[in-house]
């Protein structure tokens, strides 16, 4: 059963309702609409005032997550994120011997590395259905083989975009609020889905299909789908990887089939990047003005980021808040968004197409691993709490604390599962799947409470590959209840 417990906050301002229709807090067009419904309305029928916003804050210490991402390349295929033309997403073949040469990163993958697609498209030409293809080449003069670690991939119209409570076990991760979400929690429990090969052996010179799924519009209520996917994979040899979107082929009936490989091949070799592109990002070094990540198409350096977290002055343990406090380590911050910490988690591109993301702001896909070795070293048993929340995004902690609001801004921030492992007051492990489903701003009760006696230490691992569609930053705050 999941803890009822407030988190203590401290008001920092009431506004007013005139604050509220003037717009300055980004109210959604529902919102608006139904106040501008409720101002038309007769003083006799008049509706009770909307309720007031609360913006809070959490005067607590916000820390640095420590470690740092690995050395596992990520093939990110993530732009254009809305596809109306056939065409080239992400290409790390050799350009040599192609007709568009700027359109091949050549990039080649050898040993661990992870293969994460998220693409949608809205209204295709004549409602046709596009295919999204990944295609792995073996460059060399003999056999190589890919061994398929962990894979998933879901539809939108299987996994569809929808409300949920904030927090819902999901041990068999039925639980879902979008195909990113789903896939990445099949992952983080080690799934290999049925329709992926456990080993790809492709022969010298040779190319091979791993991924070739439809994504249907026809017939849908609105023409809308996408398609994510997440692979860990391993090769004995270099490999070329490249995503594609192609309109599918006609059976003699007038069906949809999937194209074949000499298909693929021919767009590879033929094609130019996919359509429309999406908006070029902010460079680096630009200090002001409006900041724009862009989307990711490239190849990040990046997989995993695991850390054992514990006290700044060093040590083995993790010492709890004193009796009523709170601290927080950042989770996925990010240029713009560090909440004070100056750190960027983001994973550095290694490759990338010119009018693409910087940087692979956001770490879709990316797993952390976290171990916290709580210690209470006080003579009282102890109530220790653990919330994964969104606070406002800010570089700098503009009120000492971190920022949110009742009631919390309407846009959803995280939506995936959280892996918690740890041993219950008779010792024995647990292992609890929790999906997580926040806005922005938004007070939230704990994801966790545990008991600590007094002088005892406890383990705590916290596991999470970080959900596309979901966004930083958050934290991972740990509290000491009075």
């Amino acid at each position: 059963m999941l803890p009822q417990h407030k988190t203590p906050i401290v008001v920092l301002s009431l506004l007013t309702i005139g604050l509220i229709s003037s717009g300055c807090w980004g109210f959604s067009k529902q919102a608006k609409t139904r106040l501008q419904s409720s101002q038309s309305t007769s003083l006799a029928q008049a509706s009770p005032a909307p309720t007031p916003i609360q913006e809070v804050v959490q005067p607590q210490e916000v820390r640095a997550l420590p470690g740092q991402l690995d050395k596992v390349p990520m093939f990110n295929s993530n732009s254009p994120e809305w596809v109306k033309t056939e065409g080239i997403l992400l290409s790390t073949f050799s350009p040599t011997g192609k007709a568009v040469a700027e359109a091949h990163l050549n990039f080649p993958f050898t040993g661990r590395f992870d293969l994460f697609v998220h693409h949608q498209t809205h209204t295709p030409k004549d409602l046709q259905t596009f295919y999204l293809g990944v295609m792995l080449h073996n460059p060399g003069s003999k056999p190589v083989t890919v061994e398929v670690l962990q894979a998933a991939t879901y539809l939108v119209t299987e996994s569809p975009y929808i409300t949920l409570p904030n927090y819902l076990e999901n041990p068999d991760n039925t639980v879902y609020a979008g195909p990113g979400d789903r896939v990445v929690t099949d992952v983080l429990q080690g799934k290999v889905q049925a329709n992926f090969p456990q080993k790809l052996v492709i022969p010298p010179g040779q190319s091979r299909m791993l991924l070739n799924h439809p994504m249907p519009v026809r017939n849908l209520q609105k023409p809308i789908n996408g398609r994510s996917g997440l692979m860990h994979l391993n090769s004995n040899g270099a490999v070329h990887a490249a995503s594609l979107m192609m309109f599918a082929k006609k059976n003699a009936d007038g069906s949809d089939k999937a194209p074949t490989l000499a298909e693929w091949q021919a767009l590879l070799n033929t094609g130019n990047l996919a359509g429309p592109r999406d908006k070029a990002p902010t460079p680096p070094e630009q200090a002001t003005g409006q900041l724009i990540y862009g989307r990711v198409a490239g190849v990040a350096e990046g997989s995993r980021w695991q850390a054992r977290l514990v006290d700044p002055a060093g040590g083995k343990d993790l010492t709890i808040p004193q009796s009523g406090s709170a601290f927080s380590y950042g989770i996925n911050t990010l240029r713009g968004g560090t909440l004070g910490t100056s750190q960027i988690q983001t994973a550095p591109m290694l490759a990338r197409y010119p009018d693409t993301a910087y940087a692979a702001h956001g770490n879709y896909a990316v797993e952390y691993n976290l171990k916290l070795p709580l210690y209470n070293p006080t003579s009282e048993t102890q109530a220790v709490t653990f919330t994964l929340e969104t606070p406002l995004k800010e570089d700098k902690l503009s009120q000492g604390g971190l920022r949110f609001r009742i009631p919390s801004l309407d846009y959803r921030f995280f939506r995936g599962t959280v892996r918690l492992r740890y041993s219950n007051e008779q010792g024995q492990p647990l292992t609890r799947y929790v999906h997580v489903w926040q806005r922005t701003g938004q007070v939230l009760e704990p994801l966790e409470t545990l008991i600590m006696p007094p002088g005892s230490r406890k383990m705590v691992d916290v596991d999470l590959i970080y959900p596309p569609d979901s966004t930083p930053p958050q934290v991972l705050t740990i509290r000491t209840k009075k």
